[in-house]
């Protein structure tokens, strides 16, 4: 044995007690403990890094929506400044978008869910104050491309063909795609998209007719 093997000897001893120690439960806990606290606090930073530019991009969104279902020309104020939430029995808590000319209503805007084959679409709906569609957007879905996201304006005019409508334009029974007995055209291999948003654009001519004072009621003056 060389004047070395004592020193290599305990070298050996103790790089087993810390090969031992570090696959030790409580060091293992320890260990990923602060890797998930690390994590954590990474992601808490990009969420608040990034808070503020996602709620300026959906503020804007917002506007430019309701542009396309409130013409701008119909009003003088911010619409997403006089907002209000109505309560419906049907629907709960709507919020309403509202544009005025001076202390008049003169066009409001609330979005309404239906489910369609692929999920929710979330649909905009732009209202005159005497019952009449100014327009409609559809905001968001999960349909299938190129069969029903034909419902997206900027796939196709059907959504346009909703302007000027209303509860008794056509008649209740013509709320419905031709398929089901109605006026309104279907899609080629996709009647169940139409369909949602042909019912979920009727349900909010029925909110407005059930809420309609409260919806057209002047926007208090501001102090």
């Amino acid at each position: 044995m060389t004047k070395d093997a004592p020193a290599e000897k305990t070298r050996r001893s103790l790089g087993d007690r810390l090969a031992a120690l570090k696959s030790a439960p409580p060091v293992l806990g320890l260990m990923l403990g602060l890797f998930s606290l690390i994590a954590a606090l990474a992601l808490a930073w990009v969420n608040e890094a990034t808070r503020a530019p996602i709620a300026a991009r959906t503020a804007e969104d917002l506007v430019a929506s309701l542009e396309q279902v409130i013409p701008p020309a119909l009003h003088e104020n911010d619409p997403t400044a006089d907002a209000r939430v109505i309560e419906d029995a049907a629907e709960g808590p709507v919020r309403v978008y509202v544009a005025t000319q001076g202390a008049a209503v003169s066009g409001l805007a609330f979005e309404l869910v239906g489910y369609g084959y692929g999920g929710a679409i979330h649909v905009l709906m732009g209202m005159a104050p005497d019952g009449s569609i100014l327009g409609v957007r559809v905001l968001s879905h999960t349909e299938t491309p190129g069969l029903g996201d034909k419902i997206e304006a900027a796939k196709g005019d059907w959504i346009d063909g909703f302007a000027g409508r209303s509860l008794g334009d056509p008649a209740p029974e013509g709320w419905k795609v031709k398929r089901d007995g109605g006026i309104f055209d279907q899609f080629s291999g996709a009647t169940i998209t139409p369909r949602a948003v042909v019912a979920t654009i009727y349900r909010g001519l029925e909110f407005f007719a059930r809420n309609r004072a409260a919806l057209t009621a002047p926007i208090p003056a501001k102090s």
